[in-house]
């Protein structure tokens, strides 16, 4: 990077950094620290919310899907609208109305005290983990900038982060997400427009999604029935609509925001808003991934996209080896870039005639060709490293900043990147010490104490939760496309979660054993799905919808066994202390 793009990097971060930690001046009280004493406006909770998915596992990690794999990430959304409805209508007036500081909260005046904790813990194993890969994407791009130690990396990122954090509470969290989303959106604009303006003169933005779309980079609805297929319409609609309810109804970093609001209503309006821009924000990312699929088929990008695998390659007895890959993709590429020329012409006529089928059929041979030689480079540096998980997924986004975007726009998109994910853990940082303080803290070791010492224990966790989020980045960083293992990370949990939510609100018999062991049963099924020889390739999605079908069942079916509840059958309002 250049020197304009430095002092962009620098006066962004100060301001988001100084923004974070003015907030601090109004949170001396819980309340305040911990829900903006109920008054954010909607639109701020709203994009706050939006923000928190919109990260820089987002831009980096979905970005990269798309070129390798295209639209088809995009089902996982279509239960999101779905999902919004329901729990405008269902859990964010019940929450609000509650006054629980956490979801899990409910869950002792509901069942009992040990469910409520299991609940907790859950959240803190899954998030603390996720968090970790929110880290892990910006310490990817600024290891390759400056050559940093991805140690030193993830520490320059999460230090700063924990600091703003631990003062500012959930208004520096909110607030920040506002100005990251405002920044995300324009830098992905200037990457677009930068794509479009580096095809070929006579390639139009039209013909590079026609040449994708060639190649199946355009399909974004596949209505195939098949359980291992992550992304299909119905995985999508069904185990999204799942993982939608758990993560936005129940998931801590989520009910935290719309508490935050100033009133019922604004809760409604914040999720309702999420709902319908989500989908086309995303599909603007994934379009952002589509397009540099295209424009590096005219545009010259390395054989493998991470540099530091490479060169462990060629300082290898293998590297003559890697070295005449080298030479033979060359070959390949221009090919293919010969290829995609020529099929861009033919877009010009009848998409049936010989001539234009033809022309895309000699682009996707070429295309082959090219991915053929990719596969075979990507082995040899699996064999020479001993890393079973190399992907370079999460590097061809990040290449594409650091090599044709222009000074002073470049450091816009780091910058970018860097807020993305500051702004997105410190969210996560807040509810995970949040859910620390008010179900551990307070209601097992100190129930009558000031509010000065829970904040004081809130910035210990807010701490302790960041130091293991860093940890977790350090490993994160190679485990293949991040937005697949952060949605994996949490549909581990989330089905069984949201299970024991329906048992707490739409069930009357559930007691508290049942709930406890359907829970339990949930999570075990859960993991031995995923995890078992015969049944791990079964798609994550649909683990959120066995694990709350299964902690349902098991948990009324205990109840049934076990007496009922006949004496716990409603809520009170007021915090348990």
């Amino acid at each position: 990077m250049r020197w304009l793009d430095w002092a962009v990097v620098a006066v962004y971060l100060t301001w988001i950094i100084w923004s974070g930690l003015r907030a601090g001046k109004r949170t001396n009280e819980l309340d305040g620290y911990f829900r903006a004493n109920r008054s954010l406006p909607w639109w701020a909770v709203g994009l706050s919310v939006m923000a928190t998915q919109l990260s820089a596992i987002t831009l980096v990690g979905t970005t990269g899907k798309a070129y390798a794999d295209g639209m088809r990430f995009v089902q996982i959304y279509l239960g999101l609208p779905i999902a919004m409805i329901i729990l405008s209508r269902t859990l964010v007036p019940f929450f609000y109305k509650s006054g629980v500081f956490t979801a899990y909260e409910y869950l002792e005046r509901r069942f009992d005290v040990k469910t409520r904790s299991l609940a907790s813990i859950v959240f803190l194993a899954q998030r603390g983990l996720s968090c970790g890969v929110v880290i892990a994407a910006p310490s990817i791009i600024l290891s390759i900038v400056l050559g940093w130690n991805i140690i030193f990396t993830i520490l320059a990122i999460g230090l700063p982060t924990i600091a703003y954090t631990m003062v500012g509470g959930v208004q520096a969290v909110t607030w920040t997400d506002v100005k990251q989303m405002v920044v995300i959106v324009f830098a992905m604009g200037s990457a677009v427009t930068v794509l479009i303006m580096g095809l070929p003169h006579g390639v139009s933005a039209g013909d590079a999604l026609h040449i994708a779309g060639s190649v199946g980079r355009l399909q974004a609805i596949d209505f195939k029935w098949d359980l291992h297929q992550d992304y299909t319409f119905w995985s999508g609609l069904f185990g999204g609509l799942f993982l939608s309810l758990s993560y936005f109804g129940t998931d801590q970093s989520q009910v935290q925001r719309y508490l935050t609001a100033s009133s019922v209503n604004s809760s409604r309006h914040s999720l309702l808003m999420s709902a319908f821009v989500k989908i086309p924000l995303q599909a603007m990312i994934l379009i952002t991934g589509v397009l540099t699929f295209s424009f590096f088929l005219f545009n010259k990008n390395p054989m493998l996209f991470n540099p530091v695998h490479e060169k462990e390659v060629l300082a290898s007895t293998r590297a003559a080896e890697y070295q005449g890959l080298e030479k033979e993709y060359d070959l390949r590429f221009a090919e293919r870039q010969v290829a995609a020329q020529a099929l861009a012409d033919a877009g010009k006529l009848d998409s049936s005639s010989p001539a234009a089928l033809a022309a895309r059929d000699a682009f996707k041979k070429a295309n082959g060709d090219v991915g053929a030689v990719r596969t075979r480079a990507a082995t040899l540096v699996k064999d020479v490293t001993h890393d079973s998980l190399y992907k370079d997924v999460n590097y061809v986004f990040p290449t594409f900043i650091l090599t044709y975007m222009p000074m002073g726009l470049m450091g816009l998109m780091i910058a970018a990147i860097l807020s993305a994910a500051m702004s997105a853990s410190s969210g996560e940082l807040n509810a995970l010490a949040t859910a620390t303080v008010m179900d551990f803290y307070r209601r097992h070791v100190n129930k009558d104490a000031e509010d000065a010492k829970y904040l004081w224990f809130s910035k210990v966790a807010t701490l302790f939760w960041g130091l293991f989020a860093c940890g977790v980045a350090y490993y994160a960083a190679n485990l293949g496309s991040l937005i697949d293992v952060v949605n994996q990370f949490g549909s581990l949990f989330y089905g069984s979660m949201l299970g024991v939510f329906i048992l707490a609100l739409a069930t009357k018999s559930t007691n508290g054993t049942g709930a406890f062991i359907g829970f339990l049963a949930g999570l075990t099924t859960v993991f031995t799905f995923a995890f078992h020889p015969e049944t791990k390739s079964i798609s994550y999605l649909w683990h959120n919808v066995i694990g709350a079908v299964v902690c349902v069942v098991v948990g009324m079916t205990v109840s049934l066994f076990t007496g009922g509840n006949p004496t716990r059958k409603g809520v009170e309002a007021g915090p348990i202390s």
